[in-house]
């Protein structure tokens, strides 16, 4: 059975750093494009950065760009977000994704793109 879980996520001052995890089980994670996505309320669910199981290559938003980083460890079939100099306007419900319908290919930082969600995290940046 294919899932993703996410954990991570909480509360933190602006300027704060926090490290995002999506665990994956049922398959393994470094065959497929993956991505992290966010929803704010009252907005729609948004790219964030994702990286493909092609190279490794790894894309970004403009709006998180110099501020986080994506990564993979297969050894724990497990994919990071690591964030720093966290903002208010980061606040959101953050979720991991899978592209599951095809092996070794780039990675799209679009919704439509992947098929496969986690059940979501929330970031809060207050202080």
């Amino acid at each position: 059975q294919v899932q993703l879980v996410e954990s991570g996520g909480g509360l933190v001052q602006p300027g704060g750093s926090l490290r995002l995890s999506c665990a994956a089980s049922g398959f393994t994670l470094d065959y497929y494009a993956i991505g992290w996505f966010r929803q704010a309320p009252g907005k729609e669910r948004e790219g964030v950065s994702c990286i493909s199981s092609s190279d490794g290559s790894t894309y970004y938003a403009d709006s998180v760009k110099g501020r986080f980083t994506i990564s993979r460890d297969n050894a724990k079939n497990t994919v990071y977000l690591q964030m720093n100099s966290l903002k208010p306007e980061d606040t959101a419900v953050y979720y991991c994704a899978a592209d599951l319908s095809r092996t070794f290919r780039l990675c799209v930082l679009l919704r439509a793109f992947f098929g496969s969600w986690g059940q979501g995290t929330q970031v809060t940046v207050s202080s």
